[in-house]
This record gives C-alpha cells, structure tokens and sequence, in this order.
C-alpha cells in the first residue's frame, strides 16, 4: 500500500502536534545531543577528553569521537573490570570498546538523572576522565572516591588512580558552568 503526501504530511503534522504538549524537559531533551572529543597530542604522552565536564538534560545522547591516538569510554561500573561504581544505581553501564581510527564514535543516551563518571580503558592511569551531570547532582558519583569501602559486595572493586581522582572537575563547577574544558586544550569554559 503507497501513502499519498497527504496523509505523510497529516501523519507528520499530528506527531508535531504532540510532541507539543511534552513537558519542557521531555520535548527539549528528546533530541539533544553533545560530543565529547578523544584527544592526544601528537606523540600521545598527553590524551584527554574535551570537554572533561558536561551537563545535559535526561534523555540527551552523548557521542564520544575519536580525533588522535586509540581510546575507549567506559562507565565506572563494576561490569566493566571490576571499577568502582560510580553512575547512577539505575543508570545502564557502556564500555564502547577499542576506538581505533580518527572518526570512530560511540554513542549513549543518558536518562536517569545524576552523576556519571567514565574513562578511558589504556588512559586511566594518565587521567583521562570525564564526568557528565545529567539533570542533577545525585548518585555515586557525586560521592567520595571510596565511599563503598566495607560494604557488602564491594571486596572486589577498584579504586579510582590518583591521577585520574585529580583530573575530575567538580560536579559544582560543571553545573554553573556546563562545559569544562580540559586544561591546555586551548578552549574556554563555557
């Protein structure tokens, strides 16, 4: 069966219309999105992600690409070699696995409000990390590197490197500013 232009164009117009009366959130969000670059510089003694800091509304979908050097974006979450937990509790875990060739990308939508910590598989150790604030400032990741220390379940998880604890910008400053830049990338906060 072929559709006339005008019922595509009726069909069309009705989902506009509803979409209308989404809340704000919802219909704003529904198709944000943001990058994150994977930066290095030329001899890859220095790797990062631009920007290091991002707020976003739920339901926004972040891409990470690859601009230098091999890189991954993975979630601090004990699925993904044991790291410590620091995403929302009901927030789903990535690992995006071995980036390769400037271009490649990985993609999440994030929906569950809070604080989500990640970073790079082989860059860890150096401080490559991001975190993105979704919506508020709640969650694990808002909590102190070693929060779970004792408790149940935790005897196996691993802590954050010094490095990378050092590198994260503050949830505060991500939410008054909503970028940060990561330091020596030549760009300012917005």
């Amino acid at each position: 069966m072929k559709t006339s232009r005008r019922e595509f164009v009726k069909v069309g117009g009705l989902a506009v219309a509803g979409f209308a009366f989404l809340p704000d959130s919802e219909r704003f969000s529904a198709f944000a999105r943001a990058t994150i670059e994977m930066r290095s510089d030329a001899n890859g003694s220095r790797v990062w992600f631009d920007p290091i800091g991002l707020f976003v509304e739920p339901g926004t979908t972040v891409r990470w690409i690859v601009r230098e050097n091999v890189h991954t974006t993975t979630a601090y979450h004990p699925r993904n070699d044991h790291h410590s937990l620091r995403i929302p509790e009901r927030a789903r875990s990535w690992d995006s696995g071995v980036l390769v060739n400037p271009g490649d990308h990985f993609e999440v939508t994030l929906t569950v409000p809070g604080v989500y910590d990640y970073f790079c598989a082989p860059h860890e150790s150096a401080g490559m990390v991001g975190r993105i604030v979704v919506g508020n400032s709640g969650g694990p990741g808002s909590e102190p590197f070693d929060y779970w220390v004792g408790k149940k379940g935790t005897s196996d998880w691993r802590h954050v490197p010094a490095q990378a604890r050092n590198a994260f910008p503050s949830v505060s400053r991500i939410i008054a500013a909503h970028r940060i830049h990561a330091s020596g990338s030549g760009k300012k906060d917005d």
